[in-house]
Protein backbone atom coordinates (compact mmCIF):
# COMPACT_ATOMS: atom_id res chain seq x y z
CA UNK A 1 0.00 0.00 0.00
CA UNK A 2 2.76 2.46 0.85
CA UNK A 3 4.52 1.81 -2.44
CA UNK A 4 1.47 3.09 -4.32
CA UNK A 5 1.52 6.52 -2.63
CA UNK A 6 3.85 8.46 -4.92
CA UNK A 7 4.32 12.23 -4.91
CA UNK A 8 2.84 12.60 -8.40
CA UNK A 9 -0.52 11.66 -6.91
CA UNK A 10 -0.31 14.96 -5.01
CA UNK A 11 1.13 17.00 -7.89
CA UNK A 12 -1.64 16.34 -10.36
CA UNK A 13 -1.36 17.62 -13.95
CA UNK A 14 -4.18 20.16 -13.78
CA UNK A 15 -4.68 23.86 -14.35
CA UNK A 16 -5.76 26.22 -11.62
CA UNK A 17 -7.78 29.28 -12.72
CA UNK A 18 -5.90 31.72 -14.98
CA UNK A 19 -2.74 29.61 -15.09
CA UNK A 20 -0.82 29.68 -18.36
CA UNK A 21 -1.12 26.73 -20.72
CA UNK A 22 1.46 25.40 -23.18
CA UNK A 23 -1.14 23.24 -24.93
CA UNK A 24 -3.32 25.96 -26.50
CA UNK A 25 -1.98 28.48 -29.02
CA UNK A 26 -3.26 31.46 -27.03
CA UNK A 27 -1.52 30.15 -23.87
CA UNK A 28 -4.76 30.36 -21.86
CA UNK A 29 -5.87 27.38 -19.81
CA UNK A 30 -9.35 28.88 -19.31
CA UNK A 31 -11.18 28.42 -22.60
CA UNK A 32 -13.63 31.01 -23.96
CA UNK A 33 -17.32 30.16 -23.88
CA UNK A 34 -18.65 28.85 -27.16
CA UNK A 35 -20.78 31.45 -28.97
CA UNK A 36 -24.46 31.00 -28.22
CA UNK A 37 -23.88 29.01 -25.04
CA UNK A 38 -26.58 29.41 -22.39
CA UNK A 39 -26.07 28.04 -18.90
CA UNK A 40 -28.75 25.64 -17.75
CA UNK A 41 -31.61 27.55 -16.21
CA UNK A 42 -30.38 30.89 -17.56
CA UNK A 43 -32.41 31.14 -20.78
CA UNK A 44 -34.11 34.39 -19.85
CA UNK A 45 -36.22 34.68 -22.97
CA UNK A 46 -39.29 36.07 -21.20
CA UNK A 47 -38.86 39.82 -21.78
CA UNK A 48 -41.61 40.80 -19.38
CA UNK A 49 -40.50 38.56 -16.52
CA UNK A 50 -36.81 39.40 -16.64
CA UNK A 51 -36.71 43.01 -17.86
CA UNK A 52 -40.06 44.47 -16.79
CA UNK A 53 -40.64 45.64 -20.35
CA UNK A 54 -42.91 44.84 -23.28
CA UNK A 55 -41.53 45.74 -26.70
CA UNK A 56 -38.86 47.80 -24.99
CA UNK A 57 -41.32 49.88 -22.94
CA UNK A 58 -41.98 49.71 -19.19
CA UNK A 59 -44.73 47.14 -18.67
CA UNK A 60 -48.17 48.06 -17.41
CA UNK A 61 -49.07 44.40 -16.79
CA UNK A 62 -47.82 41.65 -14.50
CA UNK A 63 -46.33 38.31 -15.63
CA UNK A 64 -48.12 36.51 -12.81
CA UNK A 65 -51.42 36.55 -11.01
CA UNK A 66 -51.36 39.02 -8.13
CA UNK A 67 -53.12 37.47 -5.15
CA UNK A 68 -52.86 37.50 -1.36
CA UNK A 69 -49.77 35.24 -1.10
CA UNK A 70 -48.00 37.33 -3.75
CA UNK A 71 -48.78 40.53 -1.84
CA UNK A 72 -47.68 39.02 1.47
CA UNK A 73 -44.37 37.97 -0.03
CA UNK A 74 -43.98 41.38 -1.66
CA UNK A 75 -44.54 43.13 1.65
CA UNK A 76 -42.01 40.89 3.37
CA UNK A 77 -39.34 41.49 0.72
CA UNK A 78 -40.10 45.21 0.64
CA UNK A 79 -39.68 45.51 4.39
CA UNK A 80 -36.34 43.71 4.19
CA UNK A 81 -34.74 45.33 1.16
CA UNK A 82 -36.57 48.61 0.53
CA UNK A 83 -37.87 50.04 3.78
CA UNK A 84 -34.42 50.96 5.21
CA UNK A 85 -34.37 53.81 2.68
CA UNK A 86 -37.96 54.17 1.45
CA UNK A 87 -39.69 53.61 4.80
CA UNK A 88 -42.50 51.18 5.53
CA UNK A 89 -45.08 53.42 3.82
CA UNK A 90 -42.94 54.52 0.87
CA UNK A 91 -42.54 58.13 2.04
CA UNK A 92 -38.76 58.01 1.68
CA UNK A 93 -38.20 58.31 5.42
CA UNK A 94 -36.45 55.03 6.18
CA UNK A 95 -34.07 54.53 9.07
CA UNK A 96 -30.89 55.13 7.05
CA UNK A 97 -32.37 58.41 5.79
CA UNK A 98 -33.07 59.51 9.36
CA UNK A 99 -29.41 58.90 10.08
CA UNK A 100 -28.18 61.22 7.36
CA UNK A 101 -28.20 59.30 4.09
CA UNK A 102 -29.68 60.69 0.89
CA UNK A 103 -33.47 60.73 0.87
CA UNK A 104 -35.16 58.86 -1.99
CA UNK A 105 -38.28 60.28 -3.65
CA UNK A 106 -41.62 59.42 -2.12
CA UNK A 107 -43.62 56.76 -3.94
CA UNK A 108 -46.56 59.10 -3.48
CA UNK A 109 -45.14 61.82 -5.71
CA UNK A 110 -47.39 62.13 -8.74
CA UNK A 111 -44.54 61.20 -11.07
CA UNK A 112 -44.15 57.82 -9.40
CA UNK A 113 -47.88 57.32 -8.94
CA UNK A 114 -48.15 57.56 -12.72
CA UNK A 115 -45.15 55.29 -13.37
CA UNK A 116 -46.05 51.82 -14.70
CA UNK A 117 -45.22 48.79 -12.59
CA UNK A 118 -42.46 47.83 -15.02
CA UNK A 119 -40.58 50.98 -14.04
CA UNK A 120 -40.24 49.79 -10.45
CA UNK A 121 -39.12 46.34 -11.59
CA UNK A 122 -36.50 47.95 -13.84
CA UNK A 123 -35.17 50.17 -11.05
CA UNK A 124 -34.94 47.24 -8.62
CA UNK A 125 -33.11 45.23 -11.29
CA UNK A 126 -30.70 47.86 -12.61
CA UNK A 127 -30.60 50.55 -9.95
CA UNK A 128 -31.24 54.25 -10.44
CA UNK A 129 -29.43 57.34 -9.17
CA UNK A 130 -27.98 56.59 -5.74
CA UNK A 131 -29.77 53.24 -5.58
CA UNK A 132 -27.72 50.24 -6.64
CA UNK A 133 -29.01 47.14 -8.39
CA UNK A 134 -30.69 44.38 -6.42
CA UNK A 135 -30.37 41.98 -9.34
CA UNK A 136 -28.08 39.65 -7.40
CA UNK A 137 -30.06 39.89 -4.16
CA UNK A 138 -33.70 39.47 -5.12
CA UNK A 139 -35.34 36.86 -7.36
CA UNK A 140 -36.97 38.30 -10.50
CA UNK A 141 -40.30 36.97 -9.24
CA UNK A 142 -39.78 38.69 -5.89
CA UNK A 143 -38.96 41.92 -7.70
CA UNK A 144 -42.40 41.71 -9.29
CA UNK A 145 -43.95 41.04 -5.90
CA UNK A 146 -42.19 44.07 -4.44
CA UNK A 147 -43.33 46.20 -7.38
CA UNK A 148 -46.90 45.02 -6.85
CA UNK A 149 -46.68 45.91 -3.16
CA UNK A 150 -45.36 49.38 -4.01
CA UNK A 151 -48.45 49.91 -6.16
CA UNK A 152 -50.60 48.89 -3.18
CA UNK A 153 -48.80 51.43 -0.97
CA UNK A 154 -49.63 54.06 -3.56
CA UNK A 155 -53.27 52.98 -3.76
CA UNK A 156 -53.53 53.05 0.04
CA UNK A 157 -53.03 56.82 -0.07
CA UNK A 158 -54.87 57.48 -3.32
CA UNK A 159 -57.75 59.92 -2.84
CA UNK A 160 -59.75 58.43 -5.71
CA UNK A 161 -59.54 54.96 -4.16
CA UNK A 162 -60.53 56.35 -0.78
CA UNK A 163 -63.50 58.12 -2.37
CA UNK A 164 -64.57 54.81 -3.93
CA UNK A 165 -64.70 53.16 -0.52
CA UNK A 166 -61.29 51.54 -0.81
CA UNK A 167 -62.11 49.64 -4.00
CA UNK A 168 -58.90 49.43 -6.03
CA UNK A 169 -58.81 48.99 -9.81
CA UNK A 170 -58.34 45.53 -11.33
CA UNK A 171 -54.71 44.42 -11.64
CA UNK A 172 -53.77 43.84 -15.32
CA UNK A 173 -52.10 40.49 -16.00
CA UNK A 174 -50.59 39.05 -19.16
CA UNK A 175 -53.12 36.67 -20.80
CA UNK A 176 -50.97 33.59 -20.26
CA UNK A 177 -50.94 34.24 -16.51
CA UNK A 178 -54.55 35.32 -16.10
CA UNK A 179 -55.91 31.90 -15.22
CA UNK A 180 -53.07 30.66 -13.08
CA UNK A 181 -49.80 31.67 -11.51
CA UNK A 182 -46.86 31.79 -13.87
CA UNK A 183 -44.84 28.60 -14.39
CA UNK A 184 -41.23 28.36 -13.29
CA UNK A 185 -38.55 30.17 -15.26
CA UNK A 186 -34.82 30.25 -14.65
CA UNK A 187 -33.02 28.03 -12.17
CA UNK A 188 -35.30 25.70 -10.26
CA UNK A 189 -35.02 26.91 -6.69
CA UNK A 190 -37.08 25.84 -3.70
CA UNK A 191 -40.17 28.05 -3.70
CA UNK A 192 -40.25 30.36 -0.66
CA UNK A 193 -43.32 30.71 1.49
CA UNK A 194 -46.05 32.29 -0.58
CA UNK A 195 -44.08 31.76 -3.77
CA UNK A 196 -45.68 30.61 -7.00
CA UNK A 197 -42.63 30.86 -9.18
CA UNK A 198 -39.04 29.65 -9.03
CA UNK A 199 -36.29 32.24 -9.34
CA UNK A 200 -32.86 32.65 -10.83
CA UNK A 201 -31.22 35.03 -8.39
CA UNK A 202 -30.43 35.01 -4.70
Amino acid sequence: MLMGCRQDMHDQPKYIPLRQSTFFNDARSARPVVDGTVARGQLHDDELMFTGKVNGQDATVYPMRVDAPVMARGQERFNIYCSPCHGRTGQGDGMVVRRGYRRPPSYHDQRLRDAPVGHFFDVITNGFGAMYSYNDRVFPEDRWRIAAYIKVLQLAQDKAVAAAGGIAPTVPVMPAAAGAATGATGNQQPNPAGSDHAGSQR
